[in-house]
């Protein structure tokens, strides 16, 4: 059971919070799944609703639940995982925590997409198919894109089957957010064509070529990062 410390005796507030976390694991809710409605879980649990709607709110502040207005209360992707784990907005010289995030997801991306190749199951592919449509979409209608596009490399990690990634998506989606306020969101078509080179090797299990794509993508987002562009034998090689 998970204790929230601070008091000798918790509140009601905090025990409902304590009995919510343990309903998702009794059912077995994964990332993105649906809690019952309000009324339904207050009645579930045995609290009022202004206590539930208490605790839901913490919940969601501590990145272990996402409510969304007139649509329901899901489990969050962040797995309870804070949005700056390692204080990046501290950090004065954003142009190299940009860089050295970018390198960070040269190391990590594209052995997660390999994984989410081999691991993928057909739900996991609609998900992306989904996600990466969503992008498309959002891109071509000249609108903010970044919170699907997260959730499509979200996606990838939890595709991959590796526990610990999903853990470092804060990581990324920090990365994912610094470069586009640094490149002014220019990557537009090449994050619809590299996006849909990885969507395509994962749905033909191909961990070579999809590990390939990823790596792609990070270089169109280095080459925005520096003065040379990207080379067209650089290109070549990992678009075949």
């Amino acid at each position: 059971m998970h204790q929230f410390k601070g008091k000798d005796h918790p509140s009601a507030v905090e025990c409902t919070m304590e009995r919510i976390i343990e309903y998702i694991g009794r059912e077995g809710l994964g990332d993105g799944e649906r809690l019952p409605n309000e009324r339904e879980l207050a009645e579930l649990l045995g609290v009022g609703r202004s206590t539930l709607r208490e605790a839901l709110q913490r919940l969601t502040a501590r990145n272990v639940l996402d409510v969304r207005r007139g649509v329901g209360t899901f489990v969050s992707y962040k797995h309870g995982v804070a949005d700056d784990p390692l204080g990046f907005t501290l950090i004065r010289d954003k142009d190299r925590l940009t860089k050295d995030l970018l390198e960070f997801r040269f190391l990590v991306e594209p052995r997660a997409a390999a994984l989410a190749a081999m691991h993928a199951s057909a739900n996991d592919v609609a998900e992306l198919e989904y996600l990466c449509s969503c992008v498309d979409d959002l891109i071509r209608a000249g609108k903010p894109h970044l919170e699907r596009d997260q959730e499509f490399h979200t996606c990838i990690a939890r595709c991959s089957g590796n526990m610990i990634l999903p853990k470092l998506l804060p990581i990324i989606h920090g990365a994912i957010n610094l470069f586009i306020s640094e490149t002014g969101g220019q990557l537009r078509q090449e994050t619809i064509r590299t996006h849909h080179a990885i969507l395509n090797a994962i749905r033909d299990r191909d961990p070579i070529a999809a590990s390939d794509a990823m790596y792609l993508h990070l270089i169109y987002n280095r080459d925005r990062l520096r003065p040379e562009p990207v080379s067209q034998s650089e290109e070549t090689a990992f678009s075949k």
